[in-house]
């Protein structure tokens, strides 16, 4: 096995995020599902944006986020996904490179636009979605880069990009490159919903191809349509070497085999925005795992992270996470 060029190689959608604040009434009056996340077309994404409140605009898409808090921490990332060639494209491409992630999927030409969320997010810091998935969704195997797999110590899989029968070969593919060169592939459930779509397709990559599964309390439970958290996790154990499975201000509970352990949220002042909590959670997570840490360790950078992020608008760390680890006696 040669030496790894990158830490963490991270495929999904490549999405542009529009954040803005609103009210309840804002949701009711748009038809928009409080903290949940709506496939919309692209008129009614125009539309949507045209009455939404001012906001920011920032390169977004879970597992883009996820490489972004990577290389917070230092470590050495790349990212896979499909953008269209146009400015928003452009957008996210000069974004994610400047935050030190390795970049350059081909451009989609001629096509949809470019994908983009639109987050409303109301007082109480719950976001509420509305993507239009545009060109990221045309991603296919011709998309992946053997090369930035193979040389990746760990390639984590999004699973908001499981929707068309090309990104599920392509998925397969990534897996295949990743385990013939001696590397680990790990997989995000990214949502109930994608879960609920998708639950036999998933239980069939996180059995045969999945070496870290990454999953909310509700994902979990869906996936293996378990009766309660305990089932799910004794479920899931029997299926993938490492779990980590994040439980809002519970912590997260995490699994390597036979060894079970629970890392506690870190407090925060105030809870602004919780987009990106998750994919900040498996950013400090995958660092760790990479770097060779223990798994508790794996997990308080994941916690340190998701902390950070939701002390402010937007799915991007706005921290030094390296520095923040260390004042948390983490060396990296």
């Amino acid at each position: 096995m040669t030496d790894a060029k990158f830490d963490i190689t991270g495929v999904g959608n490549a999405i542009v995020d529009v954040i803005a604040p609103c009210d309840d009434a804002f949701l009711t009056e748009q038809n928009i599902e409080k903290g949940g996340m709506t496939l919309i077309d692209e008129v009614r994404a125009k539309q949507l944006y045209d009455e939404m409140a001012p906001g920011q605009e920032v390169s977004g898409g879970s597992a883009a986020n996820t490489l972004a808090g990577i290389a917070a921490f230092g470590a050495r990332g790349a990212y896979i996904g499909k953008v269209a060639d146009d400015a928003l494209g452009e957008i996210f491409r000069h974004d994610l490179n400047a935050a030190g992630v390795d970049y350059t999927t081909t451009p989609l030409v001629g096509g949809a636009a470019t994908a983009r969320c639109l987050i409303n997010v109301t007082p109480d810091a719950q976001r509420s979605m509305s993507t239009f998935l545009g060109a990221s969704v045309f991603f296919s195997e011709s998309d992946i880069n053997a090369e930035k797999i193979a040389t990746a110590k760990i390639t984590y899989l999004e699973g908001y990009l499981f929707d068309r029968d090309e990104a599920k070969q392509a998925f397969v593919r990534a897996a295949e490159v990743a385990k013939a060169a001696g590397r680990l592939t790990a997989l995000t459930l990214s949502d109930s919903f994608c879960v609920d779509r998708h639950r036999a397709a998933f239980r069939q990559l996180v059995r045969n191809h999945v070496d870290i599964l990454f999953a909310n309390e509700a994902e979990l439970i869906s996936l293996y349509e378990a009766d309660n958290f305990d089932g799910a996790l004794e479920s899931v154990r029997a299926e993938t070497r490492i779990a980590a499975v994040t439980r809002s201000e519970k912590g997260a509970v995490l699994i390597d085999r036979g060894h079970v352990a629970s890392v506690p949220a870190v407090p925060v002042e105030k809870v602004i925005d919780t987009t990106g909590a998750g994919d900040l959670f498996a950013a400090g997570m995958l660092t760790g795992l990479a770097k060779g840490l223990s798994l508790e360790s794996s997990g308080q950078l994941g916690a340190i992270a998701a902390a950070e992020v939701i002390s402010h608008y937007g799915a991007r760390p706005m921290a030094d996470l390296k520095a923040l680890a260390a004042q948390a006696g983490i060396e990296l």
